[in-house]
């Protein structure tokens, strides 16, 4: 068993990087102050190095804050550690410190791994555990809004909260013996070969496993959220889709609709009788043209009748100024 290089004096990485994890209380600040040395999630660790955690808007329970700490008191006192110091507050909506991502591994191959302290092969909860060590915390936390996965800290908080990191001692610190040192991705799923040794028969108490039993339960809340929420989000998706699909369509049916008014009105111009068609077309040409002041004024002959379509009223017009005024006017 190898333990040792906790608080500040962890691995360092090459670069620092600015990425973070929003996660619910009380597992945050459980991580953030070394307690928690296994961050368990459904999907593999997408970086190596500097992780900052961000607690959720979602305050606690009592009764999983009760359930997450008695966990704890269990699997350390497996090895021996009685005297935690759990955080005094669970703050919510804020940036809370850091910890470094040094490897992921499946929970298979956490659990049968004898390098490491039987209390951390107990965190092996989930699918994918993330090795997590040198847990630093802010002095004051950093009110901030969170966000889904793996995401980027703005500059200007991330300026701010390495200026106010404090290295952290926790219970029982512990420094990963990773497959190849040299090499920070080497510790990848399976890529740890399983003890032929299995747990102790501590890890088998009643107590060990009402802890583990209480800390599956404190999770399992969270893990129906979020289906419920996937499950919204795709129906709302598909909704949208319907939506515009419909409007797609409709859009179609209006281009289509008007085209077949359009070859309608084709159809009925080419049934017209052509001298009807050579009137109607002079006529419409005519009113055009009789907005010029310079425009001759159009005559559609109609039979042996012969109207005038241009300048009719400004002859009335003037027929009327050269009558008296007793006299009785044309009114059009």
């Amino acid at each position: 068993m190898k333990s040792g290089g906790g608080g500040g004096g962890g691995r360092s990485c090459e670069k620092a990087v600015d990425t973070c994890l929003t996660m619910h209380q009380p597992w945050a600040s459980l991580l953030v102050h070394g307690i928690k040395r296994i961050e368990g999630r459904s999907w593999p660790a997408p970086l190596r190095g500097r992780l900052w955690i961000h607690a959720a808007s979602k305050v606690p329970e009592p009764e999983t804050i009760r359930a997450m700490e008695n966990f704890y008191k269990e699997i350390y006192a497996v090895n021996g550690i009685t005297d935690i110091k759990f955080p005094h507050q669970y703050p919510v909506s804020r940036l809370l410190g850091c910890v470094e991502v040094v490897g992921c591994l499946r929970s298979e191959d956490l659990v049968s791994w004898d390098a490491v302290p039987e209390s951390v092969r107990l965190e092996g909860l989930t699918d994918f555990c993330w090795l997590c060590e040198n847990p630093q915390k802010l002095k004051f936390p950093l009110e901030m809004r969170g966000n889904r996965g793996v995401y980027i800290l703005e500059n200007w908080i991330y300026e701010a909260a390495m200026r106010a990191l404090i290295p952290i001692e926790g219970p029982l610190p512990v420094r990963f013996p990773l497959p190849n040192p040299q090499d920070p991705f080497s510790s990848k799923p399976g890529s740890v070969s399983p003890s032929s040794s299995r747990p102790s028969g501590a890890s088998n108490s009643p107590t060990v496993s009402e802890a583990i039993a209480g800390a599956r339960a404190a999770a399992t809340q969270f893990t129906k959220k979020d289906e419920n929420r996937n499950a919204f989000r795709e129906q709302k998706d598909r909704i949208q889709k319907h939506e515009l699909l419909y409007q797609k369509n409709t859009a179609a049916s209006e281009v289509c609709r008007t085209e077949s008014g359009m070859r309608e009105s084709r159809v009925r111009e080419k049934n017209l009788d052509p001298k009807i068609a050579e009137k109607l077309q002079t006529c419409s040409n005519g009113e055009a043209r009789s907005h010029r002041p310079d425009a001759k004024c159009p005559v559609l002959r109609t039979g042996s009748s012969k109207v005038i379509v241009g300048d009719f009223s400004s002859r009335v017009s003037r027929f009327n100024s050269s009558l008296p005024h007793s006299t009785i006017r044309l009114v059009l």
